[in-house]
Parts: structure tokens; sequence; C-alpha cells
């Protein structure tokens, strides 16, 4: 009789057991997670990353700059670096968005020199990128919109900005006179005294003047496009330019630029060598 009241209580026992079971799990499967004690608070959606500001300066934007190296038609080339600064401030509203003293950088697209006979020097270039004072670079887009102050080259309305050299008629005078005056004089005082006859001579001879300077001409090349360091050159913007608070602010957007301590030693200059030759030699001083 002991052992059939033990054999119920152990089955009661188990059925106990059973049915705390079947509870936890059905309040699982209502989706009710156990917390952990240590879990930590989820990140409410309001402290996510800010999203960048950007400013636009609108296409059709003018800024004025400074030429920093010399640019002309005789020694440039496509592909030249052209280097410049501004020299005043762009606004836009209330907010500064190019300050002066910014450098811009540009390239050389074209280069035409003046012909023998007809044909003006010109000169395409545009601009590529605008670095501020924190060091952050942005591209540009940008054309030659005029030249400020400049009495001899003109800017074409191409939608290229082709700098155009203008004729300078008093140079090419001045060349026919150089070749005119001495040849005539030469030829005819030499004619004109051999004949007897110095009037006649001085005529013919003003005609061989003419024809040397002719032939003077076709090996004279016009004037080519010369633009000193220091002048003034107005860019246009041909699209809008973005920028984003990194550009305008004064910090540094990236870690410090220190010079590195290997920087690469300059090669030494050129020794010329000595030649050693008997005296009075071909080729020796």
């Amino acid at each position: 009789m002991r052992h059939i009241w033990r054999t119920g209580a152990q089955a009661a026992a188990i059925t106990l057991i059973l049915a705390l079971t079947e509870g936890a799990g059905a309040q699982e499967q209502q989706g009710t997670p156990a917390q952990a004690p240590d879990a930590a608070p989820a990140t409410p959606a309001s402290a996510a990353a800010p999203q960048k500001v950007t400013y636009t300066v609108p296409a059709g934007t003018k800024v004025l700059l400074q030429l920093r190296s010399a640019v002309n038609t005789k020694s440039a080339k496509p592909g030249d670096g052209v280097y410049l600064a501004s020299t005043f401030p762009v606004v836009v509203g209330t907010r500064v968005m190019i300050p002066a003293g910014v450098y811009v950088q540009g390239v050389v697209d074209r280069v035409q020199r003046a012909g023998h006979v007809k044909g003006r020097a010109q000169l395409d270039m545009h601009f590529t990128s605008i670095i501020f004072p924190n060091g952050s670079v942005v591209e540009i887009p940008g054309l030659v919109n005029s030249l400020p102050g400049a009495s001899k080259q003109s800017v074409k309305d191409d939608g290229e900005g082709t700098i155009e050299q203008e004729g300078d008629k008093a140079r090419n005078l001045g060349k026919i006179a150089e070749v005119t005056v001495p040849a005539g004089g030469t030829v005819g005082s030499i004619g004109g005294l051999a004949s007897g006859h110095p009037l006649a001579g001085g005529i013919e001879g003003l005609g061989v003047g003419l024809a040397a300077a002719g032939i003077a001409s076709l090996f004279t090349r016009g004037a080519d496009v010369n633009i000193e360091s220091g002048a003034q050159v107005e860019m246009v913007l041909q699209r809008p330019l973005l920028l984003e608070d990194a550009n305008l602010s004064a910090d540094a957007p990236g870690r410090e630029l220190v010079p590195s301590p290997q920087q690469p030693k300059p090669m030494p200059k050129p020794v010329k060598t000595q030649i050693l030759c008997p005296s009075g030699g071909l080729g020796c001083s």
C-alpha cells in the first residue's frame, strides 16, 4: 500500500513538472524574449550620424584670379599646368563660399602661334581644381571669361574661353621699314653712283627695298599671346560647384601634413669634364 502511494506521488510530481515546462514553452512561442541582465539598451534612431550639409555655388559665377606663372604661346604646349590664386571672395547669400587666397590650378588645352602672313596667336586653357585653406581639394568646371586690364589680348565668345592676341600693325610696319630703308639705300646709292644718276638710282633702290621687305615678312611671325605673372584672369563656372562643411571649415579634415624626414636628396649638379689637347689644335681654346 505504501509502495502504491509513493508511485502515485511520483506521477503527480512528474505531471506538475511537465505542465510547468509546457507553460514556459508557450510563453516563449508568444514572443516574450528573456531579458539578459547585462543587455545594452537599443540605440534610438535620433542618435544616428548627422547628414552632410551641401552648399551650391551656381553656374555662371565669376571668380577673379591672379596668375602666378606666366603663360605664352611661344613656350607653352598642351598639358602644361597653369597656377593661379583668387583675389576676391565669392559670396552666396550671406556666406563666403570661395575666400580670397585659395589656389586654383588649370591646364593648357591648345596653343596656336601666329602665322607668317595671316592668323593670330591663340591659347585655350581651362581650370581643373581649387585648393581651400584647410587643404581640401575640389574639382571645378571653369573657363576663362575675360582678362581684366589686358590691352593686347582678348577672350573670344566661342564657349571655349579662347585667348587671342590682337594684331600688331605697328610692329609689322617697323620690321618693313628696318628692311626697306637699308636695302633700298644701299642698292640705290651703289647703282646711282655707278650710272651718274643718283635720283633714278634711289627710286630703283626703293623698289629693291620693298621687294626685300616682302620677302622678310614671310619669315616674320605675328605677336605671341603673352600673359605675365600677376595678370588678372576672370574664371566663370560652367556648372554648379557643390561644397561641404569640410571644404569651408578652417580645420583640416584629415591628419596634419608633416614633411617626411625621408625626403629624396637633390641630384648633384653636372660637372663639365675638361678635355686636354695640344695648344692650337681644333676645338681647343
